[in-house]
């Protein structure tokens, strides 16, 4: 962004204020900067694009901008990102920036980061640094760090069963948004910058969906067939239920499922752009609901797509890892749900268990706990899956495990379970 935005001292208190709602509130972040620029309408598009920019860059660096501007004023945290980010204490100066400018610049420059305590350099809360270097090791959790704390790219996904994957990458190139195919999900496109893409007519016609590549590997994981019944469990806004149905060539039905209805809603303009009419939307109201038990031992497939502390989408979301986590409240739900779509399966029906989280707590603890107590379910290597879906992956052990340092995905987790026959 142009220096000329920062003689506008106003930008840097906007900055500092939207930072501090965005941390103190449970509410998402860029939900949270619609409505804040919804009520501040005399802002350019010029000034709100720096001021959303250096609000997530200072969600990522926070622990690194605080050391720098030696101390956790939000004000000056802002400013040790600009300083950090190609300006100079004498343009901050300008802005009526009282702050110690040129002692952050100073600290900047003298500071060897490997010095540092590893939260720091990790740019992470203590609490989840200690998790991750006690799973993952020192060098492995500090390049998972480094990698969650880079913007993602964006993904799409065909919708396969309007058009092929080639055939979408050149409208989209035509349109003026050049892509590249994704390596791993074979319904995959990925561009390095952001774009207006739901402008285009690709996205009008139902051409393509914005989902992130590890997710659309967790949707393969299920394999369904035609003409079968499926779960998604917890389908949020559907992202993953329009896979499947697209996976299913729009027969059979795939029931979604999910404790808000308002998140429901967001699915049914997503159903009709991608034609698809396999898909029943059901509102629970908890994981034992009535509308789950009628489905008891009939489904074919269920996805268990649990809700988690999401720390593996901390490149999209870097206000997760300053927000407090109840893991114990987390697990127990995760296990209570597992258990109750476990239920619903034909003997031989498929049960995938996935997170977006990092955490062994959430992800191998739960599924070696719900497999001691239902011996009746034993995993499928998520290897044999991956061959014959001709994804280019392999996994040391059975479940599926994505990294954005080494698949430059979003943090995933997924094991593959069945029941026998």
């Amino acid at each position: 962004f142009p220096h000329s935005s920062m003689a506008k001292p106003i930008l840097l208190h906007s900055a500092a204020e939207l930072l501090e709602r965005i941390l103190s509130e449970k509410i998402p972040a860029d939900r949270q900067m619609e409505g804040y620029f919804r009520t501040h309408k005399n802002m350019g598009v010029r000034d709100r694009g720096f001021v959303a920019e250096t609000v997530y860059g200072c969600m990522r660096e926070k622990r690194w901008l605080e050391h720098i501007a030696d101390n956790s004023l939000l004000l000056d945290v802002v400013a040790a990102y600009l300083l950090t980010h190609d300006y100079s204490a004498r343009a901050l100066e300008e802005t009526g920036f009282r702050g110690d400018a040129r002692g952050m610049v100073e600290r900047a420059r003298t500071l060897d980061k490997t010095t540092l305590p590893f939260a720091i350099q990790a740019n992470m809360p203590d609490w989840l640094a200690e998790l991750l270097r006690a799973q993952y090791g020192d060098t492995e959790s500090l390049a998972l760090s480094l990698a969650l704390n880079q913007p993602a790219p964006l993904d799409m996904r065909v919708n396969t069963i309007n058009a092929k994957r080639d055939e979408v990458k050149t409208r989209l190139t035509q349109e003026g948004f050049s892509c590249e195919v994704t390596p791993y999900s074979p319904s995959g496109l990925r561009r390095r910058e952001r774009a207006p893409i739901f402008k285009t007519l690709c996205f009008k016609e139902g051409l393509f969906e914005v989902q992130d590549e590890g997710s659309q590997l967790l949707a393969l994981m299920l394999e369904p067939k035609r003409q079968e019944m499926v779960v998604d469990f917890c389908a949020g806004a559907g992202g993953k239920t329009l896979y499947l149905g697209a996976l299913m060539a729009n027969s059979g039905t795939v029931y979604a499922f999910d404790v808000l209805a308002k998140r429901l809603d967001r699915l049914k303009p997503r159903l009709r752009r991608a034609g698809l009419n396999n898909v029943r939307m059901v509102t629970i109201s908890h994981e034992r609901d009535a509308r789950v038990q009628r489905l008891k031992g009939k489904i074919d497939r269920v996805l268990v797509d649990a809700p988690c502390s999401g720390t593996g989408t901390m490149r999209r979301n870097p206000a997760i890892k300053w927000r407090n986590i109840n893991l114990a409240e987390l697990t127990d739900i995760q296990q209570r749900i597992l258990a109750a779509a476990a239920e619903l399966l034909k003997p031989g029906g498929r049960l995938v268990y996935a997170t977006c989280s990092l955490l062994k707590e959430e992800n191998d603890d739960i599924v070696e706990s719900f497999l001691s107590a239902h011996p009746e379910f034993h995993m499928i290597p998520v290897n044999e899956i991956l061959a014959r879906r001709h994804v280019p992956l392999s996994m040391k052990d059975d479940a599926l495990r994505l990294f954005p340092h080494t698949h430059q995905t979003d943090g995933f987790y997924a094991a593959v379970m069945e029941r026998k026959h």
